[in-house]
């Protein structure tokens, strides 16, 4: 319960933050680049081969939809860029008027069309100079569809899997950085998740199911909020199955990585009730799983 509250609490931070100073940026790059007809042409993009009088309108066209952004008409934003891309669909100004649709999008908080559009772009433009926002796009709104961990975590996994590629893909960047946050909430998200199934398991008596649950906390998601529990839950179920060695190891490897953990002193009392101490067996797997570095 304390590991879920903490990451919520984590969560609510990181979707109000940065996240949000990161796409005006987007916005303000697009305001700029976009007040001429051919002059702001991204380069690599194939240039609009039709009449002067024509680049006029498109620029005019994808003006209109920068100016109905900035208003907060949303949806007529999105109409407009459709028609630029509509009308001239080999113009950079529809290039553009994609990745300005996913943004749209993404204001108006519809997360599958952002990722819909974002993907169009990516796939249609892989080598262009926002290709970068454009993953940023769908690894965020992938994040904002993270679920409370009694749901399915599917969305969180697509998050974590999109956060990540961003983070490796273009280091450096602000798109990165904020990735990298929101990376740690992901993967406590879904440490989260494996802490609710184990509890419930061993509510049931199947502390074998539950062990296993633990396990993948403390082997794959050793770096979260949720691990000195995991290691906690760990001495409480093999010490109901009687292997007192293992619970006694989960013990001392909490004391060892959280010696100030409310987890630890729980732990303690428990392998300590009959008269054991926390002695740490370092065949153990649990060993195995921790190096001698704290995991914090």
């Amino acid at each position: 319960m304390i590991g879920r509250s903490l990451a919520a609490a984590a969560i609510a931070v990181l979707l109000s933050g940065c996240a949000t100073s990161i796409m005006d940026g987007l916005w303000g790059d697009d305001t700029s680049a976009s007040s001429t007809s051919t002059a702001g042409l991204t380069a690599g993009v194939a240039p609009d081969m039709t009449a002067s009088q024509d680049d006029a309108a498109v620029a005019k066209l994808y003006n209109d939809g920068l100016s109905e952004l900035s208003s907060g008409q949303n949806k007529s934003a999105i109409k407009k860029f459709s028609e630029v891309e509509r009308q001239y669909p080999y113009s950079s100004f529809a290039t553009k008027a994609i990745l300005m649709q996913a943004y749209a999008n993404y204001r108006m908080g519809k997360w599958d069309d952002t990722v819909v559009a974002a993907n169009r772009f990516v796939t249609l433009h892989p080598g262009h100079r926002d290709a970068g926002y454009a993953y940023y796009l769908i690894a965020v709104s992938n994040y904002n569809k993270i679920a409370d961990t009694r749901r399915d975590q599917s969305a969180t996994q697509q998050a974590l899997v999109a956060l990540e590629e961003v983070a490796q893909r273009f280091p450096g960047t602000p798109y990165a950085a904020d990735a990298e946050q929101k990376v740690i909430v992901a993967r406590d998200h879904l440490a989260g998740k494996e802490m609710e199934v184990g509890r419930f398991y061993y509510r049931k008596g199947s502390y074998l199911a539950g062990i296993n649950r633990f396990k993948r906390v403390v082997t794959e998601y050793r770096n979260t909020s949720q691990t000195p529990e995991a290691l906690y839950r760990l001495s409480e179920g093999y010490m109901a199955l009687g292997i007192v060695s293992e619970a006694q190891t989960a013990a001392a490897v909490l004391g060892t990585n959280y010696p100030d953990s409310e987890w630890y002193k729980d732990a303690y009392n428990l392998v300590s009730s009959d008269g054991q101490a926390p002695v740490q067996n370092e065949e153990s797997w649990i060993s195995k799983a921790f190096s001698s570095i704290n995991p914090l």
